[in-house]
């Protein structure tokens, strides 16, 4: 009797073990974070030598303007849009050209990227991080000219200011595409090599053309620590603005 009713015994919470378990209820309370949560001293200690070490370097200084830049200060040909597109091609420009012998002909970035202005003032490796939190690398297509004409019309049918270089777009007193240059020239019937992001490289913003693209070389190359690359380059980041989009007047 003794054994059967051990026997049972486990039946019975095997039984219950494998029997559909049901929520009964959830409880909760708000724990409200404010200065009277004591600090935790040992841990404060463990990440102190941490948060300076990153403060030391975010706040660094790399170079210095002399004057803001936002990218709302002009329709078109916005100093830090002109800014981060020279960028670009100074410094990605060496390494495609080191690699492939061949040169980058046009950058462009998209407006909705910059996420900051920049101050006048010192500029840091923070400034960087502002204007360019994401992770997005250059990446540099090659287009044929058919594809070159649809980012220009892009540009056009648009009408926002997004960073280009080595690339000029004249409008006519209507808004319509009057002519359009690369590094002073007229578009040939040729392949052109065109530095991005990987994000627009996708189709981001609708920039389709880069679907097309006859091919895609990655640098490896974070846009922002392009930016920073480039702050400890100049002693100097002096606003310009220049002719790369023009309106034309009747």
């Amino acid at each position: 009797m003794k054994k059967l009713g051990i026997f049972l015994l486990i039946l019975s919470l095997w039984s219950c073990a494998d029997a559909p378990q049901k929520l009964a209820k959830i409880e909760g309370k708000q724990v409200r974070i404010s200065d009277s949560i004591k600090k935790n001293e040992e841990l404060e200690n463990f990440i102190a030598p941490y948060r300076n070490r990153i403060k030391e370097e975010m706040e660094g200084t790399l170079a210095f303007t002399p004057e803001a830049m936002n990218k709302s200060d002009f329709q078109f040909n916005t100093p830090i849009g002109n800014m981060m597109a020279d960028a670009v091609l100074e410094m990605a420009n060496p390494i495609f050209k080191e690699r492939t012998g061949k040169n980058i002909d046009v950058v462009i970035l998209n407006y909705g990227g910059i996420r900051s202005g920049i101050n006048a003032g010192d500029i840091t490796t923070r400034t960087a991080y502002n204007i360019m939190p994401f992770e997005n690398e250059v990446v540099i297509a090659e287009l044929a000219s058919g594809e070159l004409e649809a980012l220009i019309n892009y540009l056009v049918q648009n009408k926002v200011a997004h960073p280009i270089a080595g690339l000029q777009v004249i409008f006519d007193a209507e808004g319509n595409l009057s002519e359009a240059k690369v590094n002073g020239e007229k578009i040939q019937n040729k392949n052109y090599y065109v530095a991005t992001s990987d994000y627009l490289i996708k189709g981001g913003d609708r920039m389709d053309f880069f679907l097309e693209a006859k091919d895609v070389q990655s640098l490896d190359y974070k846009l922002r620590n392009l930016l920073i690359d480039y702050f400890k380059k100049k002693d100097t980041i002096a606003p310009v603005r220049d002719q790369r989009f023009i309106q034309l007047q009747n």
